[in-house]
């Protein structure tokens, strides 16, 4: 009689997990979950979207443009007075507005360069480890010679032949911040190319460019996420000092770096003018840097 009720109870606890619903984990979930655990990547990320839909909105709710001039106000302390909370510099120009607009074309700098640069250093680090040989050679000692070439150098030789616009600020940092994103890829390209699925693709006939970007890029995904994110602040950086080298954007129109070059002249007299930017620049960079942190950690729980 007991193994009778053993035996029945079995079989229903076999035909009720029979019956229940297996939900399966995509990688992506479990990261996910990992990255919201980590409450400083979390603080960031919020922050990170706050300035940005600031830099992107704000300035339409603030009366003053960023070329408008007050010349019964120049040089002002922040105060609440004709809605000057950043004060004005030399000229009378809002701060604040001006803040946000050189917010809005750092960070927007900052994301195109980062794109562009990716997308190269994708296409030519798959290109190279996967063909390998000769071919993988050629590749990567050219990448090698860029590293070689100053940036700064060839920065100032673009903007003095090319003029200062806004895409050729884009332009000059790209052609410099791809090389590292082509070695990592490469140097995951060439781990994943002797997997079943690349062997069993070349063998019914799949074109190679087609197992690249069909095949090999698409697990790449992981680790251009990681180094797209930690990319990023020093692509913003990059432009900020660019700027500040007088090599970004032309007057009237402004950026970070040339609000905190503006600054530095007049520290002592009028500080504000130079820590308003900095400081939001600052905290751009920090936010940046620990939300990369926190998808490496989500995507990679292995490397911590």
């Amino acid at each position: 009689m007991f193994k009778a009720k053993q035996s029945t109870l079995a079989d229903t606890l076999s035909a009720n997990l029979a019956a229940a619903p297996v939900e399966g984990r995509s990688p992506w979930r479990d990261a996910r979950e990992r990255f919201l655990r980590n409450k400083a990547a979390v603080a960031s990320l919020v922050i990170l979207v706050l300035i940005t839909l600031a830099c992107v909105f704000g300035p339409m709710f603030l009366p003053h443009t960023y070329s408008d001039t007050d010349w019964d106000a120049m040089s002002m302390a922040p105060t609440a007075q004709s809605w000057h909370l950043f004060g004005t510099d030399e000229l009378g120009r809002d701060l604040l507005v001006r803040c946000l607009i050189g917010g809005r074309i750092s960070l927007m700098v900052g994301f195109l360069a980062t794109l562009s640069s990716v997308t190269v250093g994708i296409v030519w680090g798959a290109t190279a480890g996967f063909l390998g040989g000769k071919v993988d050679t050629v590749m990567m000692r050219l990448v090698d010679m860029m590293y070689a070439v100053p940036y700064l150098l060839i920065a100032i030789l673009m903007v003095t032949l090319l003029g200062r616009e806004f895409y050729l600020v884009v332009l000059t940092i790209t052609v410099f911040s791809w090389m590292d994103m082509a070695r990592v890829v490469r140097g995951q390209t060439l781990s994943i190319k002797s997997k079943e699925y690349i062997e069993a693709a070349r063998a019914i006939g799949v074109s190679t460019s087609s197992i690249i970007f069909r095949h090999v890029v698409p697990n790449l995904l992981g680790i251009v996420v990681i180094y797209t994110t930690v990319t990023v602040p020093g692509v913003i950086l990059t432009e900020s000092v660019l700027s500040f080298l007088g090599l970004g954007v032309q007057e009237p129109m402004t950026s970070w770096g040339v609000l905190i070059q503006d600054g530095t002249g007049v520290m002592e007299s009028t500080p504000w003018i130079l820590l308003f930017p900095a400081g939001l620049l600052s905290v751009t960079l920090y936010c940046a840097n620990y939300i990369g942190d926190g998808m490496r950690d989500a995507l990679d729980p292995k490397d911590r």
